[in-house]
């Protein structure tokens, strides 16, 4: 005699089930842009998502290259392994967002806000970050190959091991960043702050540090060969022999 298991018995394998679908990553591509909006893994090439509302948006290995959204509001976002080449994030809000693994070569960030951002190994190469608030965000091995943070504030952030070969930093605020280990060969820093940043065992070969605040930052065992440092403000600064350079140093580490 064949026994049946009891309704019952099945119920809590059900109840399981309803409970986790939510969080199976069901997307639904055709849905329109809306707050919470689940576009996992879709293609939404040659959408206009300018101003729109993607906030805590999952949006995770998304394709939007060349998508303009400027001004749209993505906080909270995840974003992590999308397509996002030539995406056009101008004036966008992207405070806290997941950007992990992204692939961002040439998109623009001019004006963004960004702050507290994860971009961790995401490829930022001839990217647009002029004038972005990234203040506090996470970029560390991210590549950002002649990437543009003119004027960008990038206080606290970490870029440790970050590739920033050919960037332009001019003018940029990097107060108390962690740039331990970053390749920044042949960058521009002109007038950029770095009081209390650290900038320890990097590469800053012939790195452009004209005027630049380097006040109490440190720069110990980091390579500066055929870098710059005309009027650099070097108080207090550790320098790549580990000695502390005395108060009031410009130029030179006295």
């Amino acid at each position: 005699m064949t026994l049946r298991r009891p309704a019952t018995a099945c119920l809590p394998l059900f109840l399981s089930i309803w409970l986790y679908w939510p969080a199976l990553g069901w997307s639904a591509c055709d849905d329109p842009p809306a707050r919470r909006v689940n576009w996992l893994h879709c293609d939404k090439q040659g959408i206009d998502l300018q101003g729109a509302d993607l906030r805590e948006a999952v949006l995770t290995q998304v394709n939007l290259a060349g998508v303009k959204l400027t001004n749209a509001r993505l906080s909270g976002a995840d974003l992590g392994g999308a397509t996002l080449s030539r995406a056009d994030f101008s004036g966008a809000a992207l405070v806290g967002s997941r950007l992990v693994s992204a692939k961002l070569e040439q998109a623009i960030f001019a004006n963004a806000s960004m702050a507290g951002a994860r971009l961790e190994r995401a490829t930022l190469t001839q990217t647009n970050l002029s004038d972005a608030d990234l203040s506090g965000a996470r970029l560390d091995q991210a590549d950002l190959n002649a990437a543009d943070l003119s004027g960008a504030n990038l206080s606290k952030a970490v870029l440790a091991q970050a590739n920033l070969t050919d960037a332009k930093l001019s003018n940029a605020d990097l107060s108390g960043a962690t740039l331990s280990r970053a390749v920044l060969e042949n960058a521009v820093m002109t007038h950029a702050k770095l009081r209390g940043a650290k900038l320890d065992g990097a590469n800053l070969l012939a790195v452009d540090f004209t005027g630049a605040e380097l006040s109490e930052a440190t720069l110990a065992d980091a390579r500066i060969d055929g870098a710059r440092f005309t009027d650099t403000k070097l108080d207090s600064t550790i320098w790549t022999d580990r000695r502390r350079c005395r108060p009031g140093s410009i130029g030179e580490c006295r």
